[in-house]
């Protein structure tokens, strides 16, 4: 059964087979597909999309290497040369097929190629389903500074389908799961109560995947390009990319986004608690909904130096005062805060050392 969400002139589809992709493609009459992958979505995820575009065979195929150490500039111009090699035109299409890697660095290349060629998301991890995929972000990385050169950017389409998740193993699932929760406690505490009883492992999930990326479309939709409201999807971003930026340049096995965004949160509610009214009861409930899901991350104060380094390096930053969005209670979030060096590396701290409450 299909389900749709109207976005930004788009739709996204919510299809087991991927049914209505096909007809989509053939319809706008492309000069020629491009598909991209990785590795991973190359072996695992390519046949599902041959399948279900079964009557179109003649496309090009891009391979980029899997990771997010990978999302870069170096790699995104092999994405160009690949495109001018298979002779693109303005009137190509890029089907982008993977995790928020590939979904976001798919969409800058078609977004800036030739000044932009259409392109078409589908995402095959839980976190690109529920996050990267929807909401016209596109961008590469530099210097460890997570997305800071990027475009907005809408896709013709966003294709969310359950089979892709198969393909997962059980940390990337949780990895993704970081994002269904903090839609909840960002906009619904039904949702954030939910989730926190979900089996990843035995659970359909279609429902709670179409709960998460309807809020988190309502809210892009009010908010395109970040000016207000949007900034809310930024909680447990600002210190959970600096944590992320942190353990790929030094960490052997990198922390994943999910890992790294629930240690965020964790310190970003900590911040709440202090400064926004976010109750005892509620910073303790999310503590203990992220420490039942994820292993703590081990580091020592040495490190807060380089971390307030890549934090100040933010594009939520507004005259070098480091943003954030912070909760007042569980389903409510407010934005642009600006918070002190100081309470940053307290919340650190609180992390490290969780205090009684």
């Amino acid at each position: 059964m299909t389900k749709q969400l109207a976005s930004l002139g788009y739709q996204i589809f919510f299809e087991k087979n991927l049914e209505s992709l096909e007809a989509f493609v053939t319809s706008r009459h492309y000069s020629q597909i491009l598909v991209l992958v990785d590795r991973n979505t190359n072996d695992y995820c390519l046949p599902i999309l041959q399948s279900a575009l079964s009557q179109i065979t003649d496309y090009d195929i891009i391979e980029v290497d899997p990771g997010e150490e990978n999302k870069n500039i170096d790699f995104c111009i092999g994405v160009w040369k690949t495109m001018l090699d298979f002779g693109a035109d303005r009137k190509a299409l890029m089907i982008n097929l993977g995790g928020g890697v590939v979904t976001d660095m798919g969409g800058f290349a078609a977004s800036t190629y030739k000044r932009g060629i259409d392109f078409i998301q589908i995402p095959t991890t839980l976190l690109s389903q529920v996050d990267a995929s929807v909401g016209g972000k596109t961008g590469i990385d530099l210097d460890n500074v997570k997305n800071i050169v990027g475009t907005f950017t809408q896709p013709q389409a966003v294709f969310i389908s359950g089979q892709f998740l198969s393909t997962l193993d059980e940390r990337q699932m949780r990895s993704g799961f970081a994002e269904v929760i903090k839609h909840g406690l960002i906009y619904d505490r039904n949702l954030f109560i939910k989730a926190k009883e979900v089996n990843l492992e035995t659970d359909d999930l279609d429902d709670v995947i179409f709960h998460s990326v309807a809020i988190k479309n309502e809210v892009i939709t009010q908010d395109p390009t970040e000016k207000g409201m949007r900034k809310i999807l930024n909680f447990g971003h600002t210190i959970g990319h600096a944590i992320e930026g942190y353990s790929l340049s030094h960490d052997v096995d990198p922390l994943l986004h999910g890992e790294a965004i629930a240690l965020g949160m964790i310190c970003e509610a900590y911040i709440a608690h202090k400064i926004n009214g976010l109750s005892t009861a509620d910073l303790s409930e999310i503590v203990q909904a992220f420490d039942n899901r994820f292993e703590r991350y081990s580091f020592s104060k040495e490190i807060y130096p380089e971390i307030i380094t890549l934090m100040q390096n933010d594009k939520k930053n507004e005259e070098r005062k480091l943003g954030f969005a912070l909760l007042s209670r569980i389903g409510k979030c407010d934005y642009n805060i600006y918070i002190e060096e100081e309470l940053i590396l307290e919340s650190l701290d609180f992390y490290r050392n969780i205090k009684s409450l």
